[in-house]
């Protein structure tokens, strides 16, 4: 890429400082918890507004009565030509109210607020990078197209078939959740998300009278609890957490059911396969007692393929351009970059720098995320990798 391109696209996205303060707090004032699609009307009219500014047009997708997503491309644009996807969420973990307690304030180089660095500044940054595109007239080669849904906090439970349907059809993806840690690192590669639920069935009887006529579920929860836990393996990244517990009916009864819910976290789809069977195979050792297992890894592994790694080698080369040193990592938690990733060449945590994300202090750096959006204006402007 030129070095003229850079430069134009520094000063522009450098003289954007009060349109990214502006956008994150309309954003971040239209509260929108993920649990409530009807409170969601505010942020969708305000992201609807803003695409349409800068030459798109919009369209909502979902069920009537549940959450509605935001779809968006170029109202003007050339036929036939290869997609690339901007992705996003606007529903945020924060119930309405919590403005109250802690309203979005800008503190000289700093932004907090419930939803500003998870993800509503990536939003922003999203806009103002299509905007410095249709400002500059820069031509990307290819279209760049929108999708925000509305539950990604809860998994993306009634967007996932969009999601998926438009990363098969885009040669990469960019996904504007917060970068990661203080130094920002770009998130190459996210472990799989697994929930399992075990349930015991035992036999009730009275533990006073008749301890021995019982089967006693609670007892065999121990054991399968013991079993999950010998699973971990922190040297190959795999972890398996039970994080809740539930059984019995009174102290004084053999207890005839018991269920936990097991969280599991795979950093391969080859080691997300195994541990699915090895949960589905747990036997019960206590006799009189059976098993019910349920679930999967429901949100695979976003691992670095060389598609992925070819489309990261790009940003690093942007990065230089701009003066960034960049790094990536492997986080723990799952986003819609672990879909796009099974489809096409995906790069994920090109958002806000800050800290916080679902935590009190959350913040965003106004300086840093600006050069994160010279980064991703750069990166529609580049041309498709031969790996990707």
């Amino acid at each position: 890429m030129s070095g003229a391109v850079v430069d134009q696209v520094r000063k522009f996205i450098n003289e954007q400082n009060d349109s990214l303060i502006t956008l994150s707090k309309q954003l971040v004032e239209a509260e929108s918890p993920s649990s409530l699609p009807e409170c969601h009307d505010s942020v969708r009219r305000i992201l609807s507004v803003a695409l349409m500014d800068i030459g798109y047009e919009v369209r909502e997708a979902g069920v009537t009565g549940g959450p509605q997503h935001v779809y968006a491309r170029p109202a003007e644009r050339r036929r036939g030509e290869n997609n690339q996807l901007l992705i996003g969420h606007y529903d945020t973990v924060w119930p309405v109210g919590t403005l109250e307690s802690r309203p979005f304030t800008v503190d000289g180089n700093t932004i907090h607020g419930p939803g500003v660095f998870d993800m509503k500044g990536g939003l922003a940054q999203m806009i103002l990078a299509l905007r410095a595109i249709r400002e500059l007239n820069l031509d990307p080669p290819l279209t760049p197209v929108v999708f925000i849904n509305a539950d990604e906090e809860i998994g993306s439970r009634s967007s996932s078939t969009y999601v998926r349907m438009l990363a098969r059809r885009a040669e990469r993806a960019f996904v504007l959740e917060p970068a990661m840690g203080a130094d920002g690192d770009i998130k190459t590669e996210r472990k799989g998300i697994g929930k399992f639920t075990i349930t015991v069935h035992g036999k009730a009887a009275h533990a006073g009278l008749d301890p021995e006529g019982g089967a006693s579920a609670i007892l065999e929860l121990s054991h399968v609890i013991q079993t999950l836990f010998a699973m971990n393996n922190p040297d190959e990244g795999i972890t398996v957490n039970v994080g809740t517990i539930d059984g019995g009916i009174q102290p004084n009864v053999i207890a005839p059911h018991g269920t936990a819910v097991v969280d599991v976290r795979v950093p391969t789809a080859a080691s997300g396969s195994a541990i699915e069977k090895a949960i589905h195979g747990i036997e019960p050792t206590t006799p009189g007692v059976r098993l019910h297992i349920e679930g999967r890894i429901g949100r695979p592994s976003m691992e670095a393929t060389p598609r992925n790694v070819a489309l990261w080698n790009q940003a690093q080369s942007l990065g230089n351009a701009l003066g960034l040193e960049l790094r990536s990592a492997c986080a723990g938690g799952g986003s819609d970059g672990n879909t796009t990733s099974q489809y096409t060449a995906t790069l994920d945590g090109l958002g806000p720098v800050g800290d916080g994300a679902h935590a009190e202090h959350e913040f965003l750096y106004i300086d840093k995320t600006l050069e994160r959006t010279a980064l991703l204006t750069l990166l529609l402007l580049s041309p498709q990798t031969e790996d990707a």
